[in-house]
């Protein structure tokens, strides 16, 4: 039945929108990173029982009560929503269903609603940056005492405290006397398996998928916009059972870190090897840009890599048979510590930093990552153009790396972290790849030149690594994740201008 455009349109976020109608894996994410280990520890060994007791007694709102006290009580309201907008959206993304989001995008000139079992500050994030503009989320409402939630649930006035919520809740924002034009919802096709918003939609869509056609995802290039910034550990969703594997891996995984960190000590050839045996993969394409083990020179190489991770120059160094300077806006102590290769720390003085640079590399290389910071996306961040003032001659280093169970950056996290998070993977790896030399006119660039430099460096090493070059910056990446710049003093421990590793 053709619809009007301009018309209302509701549709149910779980099980419809998105492809799996599990609430688990989104409350697991907002104990871990706004809460903690422990809380989410803690989410994972009751969850089993509640949701059996919820199977037991035909309640299907015992398990989502329990999640939701377990998962924010006692968490302040500016922690829960920056993981909503910092973590959610990308396992929300992952998830959305191709079909029903078009089908929604349709009514783009109508009031939209995504309705929800899920609390709406976890939600509404997502909803707002990449459902659409107008697009509301309507879910469930948490009481809050003094900037804290306490775990319960609150409901607007004549609104059910019990069941399914979703009428009540659609019913609070439209009046009682409101009226859906459409509604999307799972279930089948049973009018009794349908939420309770559907009762006063006019038009019922019921969304199903044959078991031989599995539901297709949402293209990445079909996002309402690019997803390019992202915090968090965890780098699958996580479902119980994706949880429970990461739990009984933890134990050998920090024996595993701590091996491949102890690997360093070793002669480079030998480094390679033992990493190897542990399950860390190193590849690296040298081309004809270095010859490994080469005799020091006169003046050292000045390499510009892209930024993944903390190891990138540890990695690099360890590809060319040399060490490597690395230039750091300054380590964590326990980072220092275990770095196998001599560290710089800048001062965030243009001059000063500059002098200090051409001294390392007038002794011998020195690696820089221009992005000031890491991006886990396919895309380069703007490159700062300082580096391209202190040689004739950079070389360009395209890196990749990854792992299938944590991500070695955090923003919001314990950046003292980073290197044992990536290493505790089963089989994490790495690829480094020398590009041939950009020529640059040197110390005593103007600044104009430089930035040129620096960009025609950015070009080479994201047409190479198939990366989308940028102009955002690293302060763009902190205003997103963590509402300051990334050198504000009063972020501490989690503040990047402290403890975001090896950079220009």
């Amino acid at each position: 039945m053709a619809v009007e455009r301009s018309s209302s349109v509701a549709v149910e976020l779980e099980g419809t929108l998105l492809i799996s109608g599990g609430l688990f894996p989104y409350f697991l994410l907002v104990a871990l990173e706004a809460g903690g280990p422990l809380r989410a520890g803690v989410l994972l060994a009751v969850y089993p029982i509640v949701a059996l007791l919820g199977v037991a007694l035909s309640d299907d709102n015992l398990p989502l009560l329990v999640m939701t006290f377990v998962s924010t009580a006692g968490l302040t309201v500016g922690d829960v929503e920056a993981v909503s907008k910092a973590t959610l959206p990308r396992f929300f993304l992952g998830d959305l269903r191709d079909s029903t989001f078009r089908a929604f995008a349709r009514h783009a000139a109508g009031e939209r609603y995504v309705v929800t079992r899920l609390p709406t500050v976890m939600v509404e994030p997502f909803v707002r940056e990449y459902v659409g503009d107008g697009a509301r989320a309507v879910g469930t409402e948490l009481r809050v005492v003094g900037r804290r939630f306490t775990g319960a649930v609150t409901s607007a006035p004549g609104v059910a405290t019990t069941g399914d919520r979703s009428l009540g809740a659609l019913v609070a924002i439209l009046g009682r006397e409101g009226i859906i034009d459409v509604g999307l919802c799972s279930g089948g096709g049973a009018v009794n398996r349908q939420p309770a918003f559907m009762r006063i939609c006019k038009e019922r869509l019921v969304v199903s998928t044959p078991r031989k056609a599995p539901a297709t995802p949402l293209p990445r290039s079909e996002y309402a916009q690019p997803l390019i910034f992202h915090d968090g550990r965890l780098v699958g969703r996580p479902d119980p059972l994706a949880c429970l594997a990461v739990v009984l891996w933890l134990p050998l995984g920090v024996l595993l870190a701590v091996v491949r960190i102890g690997i360093g000590i070793f002669p480079y050839g030998v480094s390679l090897l033992l990493a190897a045996a542990t399950g860390f993969q190193i590849r690296a394409n040298l081309g004809a840009t270095a010859a490994i083990g080469a005799p020091e020179r006169r003046r050292g190489t000045l390499y510009a890599c892209n930024h993944q991770t903390l190891m990138d120059p540890v990695m690099l160094s360890t590809v060319v048979h040399r060490k490597v300077t690395a230039v750091t806006y300054s380590l964590s102590g326990l980072s220092e510590l275990i770095a196998p290769i001599p560290t710089v720390r800048l001062t965030r003085d243009r001059d000063r930093d500059r002098l200090l640079m051409q001294s390392v590399l007038a002794r011998g290389d020195l690696a820089v990552c221009p992005e000031g910071t890491t991006c886990r996306e396919p895309y380069l961040l703007r490159f700062s153009p300082l580096f391209a003032e202190i040689a004739g001659e950079i070389t360009p280093v395209a890196v990749r790396a990854g792992g299938a169970m944590f991500h070695g950056t955090t923003v919001r996290g314990h950046k003292w972290m980073d290197s044992f998070s990536f290493l505790m993977n089963p089989a994490p790896w790495y690829q480094v790849r020398l590009l041939p030399p950009v020529v640059s006119s040197g110390v005593g660039d103007d600044d104009s030149s430089s930035r040129d430099v620096a960009n025609r460096v950015q070009r080479v090493i994201g047409e190479a690594l198939g990366f989308e070059c940028t102009a955002l910056t690293r302060r763009d990446k902190y205003q997103m994740i963590a509402g300051h710049d990334g050198v504000d003093a009063r972020a501490g421990e989690q503040s990047s201008s402290r403890r975001d590793g090896a950079r220009l």
